[in-house]
């Protein structure tokens, strides 16, 4: 899970829901960026890496940042949830404008974007980094439930402790784990926290009383094929039963009782009821509504750009930036991590005239977390080609390895907080340029 960046409680949604715009916000700005989330952040700051005179505003009323990525871990037990939460303002360069209000049109003729309480900021260019967004009353009775009767997600903030707190307690019965259609963020997430859950009641001695299910709305265990025997692996180990073709559309906690529709191989649908005692839940995700509402969308509404330039298909001075675009590779933070600099540069070459020449190759990575002290590092481009980032002799690959494991646990954390967010760029195949 890596770059929505409001995807806190619904409570803490709506606290800052009436947040107000900053004085500056009617001045005209080189740069605006959508979104602090980790794209947002991390352009801003390499954006000035290589321009320290650009005007900057970035527009979102968050003022609280979070590694989601993390939630994984908190949901297995091994972080603890306020290690992956930041200041938002902390993270920012103090040349950077935080506006706080929420976006509610973009007017790309106009160059403008219309925040929540009709103030308008002007840009030179755009970047569209808001993230997308986690639709929880697309299933039925979900909201109500959430966070008590065994009924959790790691997909939030204030859920994923509530996950390791109902692994703890379940010492027998039926858990299931649950994928929606694609695309969501972090395509391995749902799985991930079926085998961090799988691991413990092995090691705890209460597998064996505990029937797992995987209910995926899709075909296959994961998208990329090199990696989806080691999974399997892994599946057959702890005993769990897959489901494809599995859409959750309701949930009655009080009840135990979950329904999905179901897709045979001539594609009739039917439904059908589960029992459940544990039911791990990754919500729907779509684009945010104001994407099409201005314009800027694809016919499934997500932001249409070319896929290596992430410049926008039909305004020159727009530019994407994480899991609101409508490019194939998987939505993670580590995509992010290789579009920025790939952003930042096309900006820069844009603002001196010149047409765009860095490119993004769709990397992505997926540390699946197939047991407490081992990952498979499942790294990938367009097209599902294998990407790996170290070489063979380290064995980081397609089998489970403590490296990787150490790599997502201590690493990426410390990376993520002290280079990627300060604008450096390690390992992204696009070193700073001078000033």
């Amino acid at each position: 899970m890596e770059t929505n960046n409001s995807n806190g409680s619904k409570e803490f949604e709506d606290s800052i829901s009436g947040s107000q715009t900053s004085a500056q916000a009617n001045l005209p700005f080189d740069i605006v960026i959508v979104g602090a989330g980790s794209g947002g952040v991390a352009v801003s700051s390499s954006l000035l890496k290589r321009n320290g005179n650009l005007r900057i505003a970035l527009v979102d009323p968050a003022t609280k940042h979070y590694y989601q990525p993390g939630w994984t871990m908190v949901g297995g037990g091994v972080f603890s949830a306020k290690s992956t939460e930041r200041e938002t303002h902390k993270l920012l360069d103090k040349r950077v404008s935080q506006i706080h209000q929420f976006v509610s049109k973009v007017e790309p003729d106009a160059n403008s974007v219309i925040l929540q309480d009709g103030s308008v900021v002007s840009y030179d260019q755009l970047v569209m980094s808001p993230g997308l967004t986690l639709n929880w009353g697309a299933i039925e009775g979900l909201e109500d439930t959430l966070g008590k009767n065994g009924v959790t997600s790691n997909y939030r903030y204030d859920l994923a402790p509530y996950t390791w707190e109902l692994v703890q307690n379940t010492k027998h019965g039926k858990a299931i784990f649950t994928q929606p259609p694609m695309p969501i963020k972090c395509a391995g997430a749902p799985q991930k926290a079926l085998y961090l859950s799988a691991d413990h009641w092995l090691k705890n001695q209460c597998l064996d009383n505990i029937d797992i299910e995987f209910c995926n709305a899709g075909g296959v265990l994961f998208g990329v094929p090199a990696y989806v025997s080691g999974l399997q692996s892994y599946m057959d180990k702890y005993g769990v039963s897959l489901s494809y073709n599995h859409n959750l559309i309701k949930v009655d906690g009080e009840a135990k009782k979950a329904w999905f529709n179901l897709t045979d191989a001539e594609g009739n649908k039917s439904e059908i009821c589960k029992d459940f005692d544990m039911l791990h839940v990754c919500p729907v995700q779509q684009p945010p509504a104001f994407i099409s509402e201005s314009g800027l969308s694809d016919q499934a509404g997500w932001l249409s750009v070319d896929p290596f330039s992430l410049q926008h298909t039909q305004y020159e001075n727009i530019w994407g930036l994480g899991d609101v675009m409508n490019t194939t590779n998987a939505k993670t933070m580590a995509a992010v991590r290789k579009q920025v600099p790939v952003v930042a540069k096309n900006i820069i070459s844009a603002r001196a005239g010149q047409a765009p020449s860095a490119k993004y190759d769709g990397y992505g990575s997926c540390p699946l977390t197939v047991e407490r002290g081992k990952i498979i590092l499942a790294e990938f481009c367009y097209g599902g080609r294998v990407a790996p980032s170290f070489p063979d002799w380290l064995n980081v690959g397609t089998k489970p390895t403590k490296l990787a494991w150490w790599l997502k646990s201590v690493a990426l954390p410390f990376v993520y907080w002290n280079m990627m967010l300060k604008g450096r760029e390690l390992m992204t195949n696009c070193p700073e340029e001078k000033v």
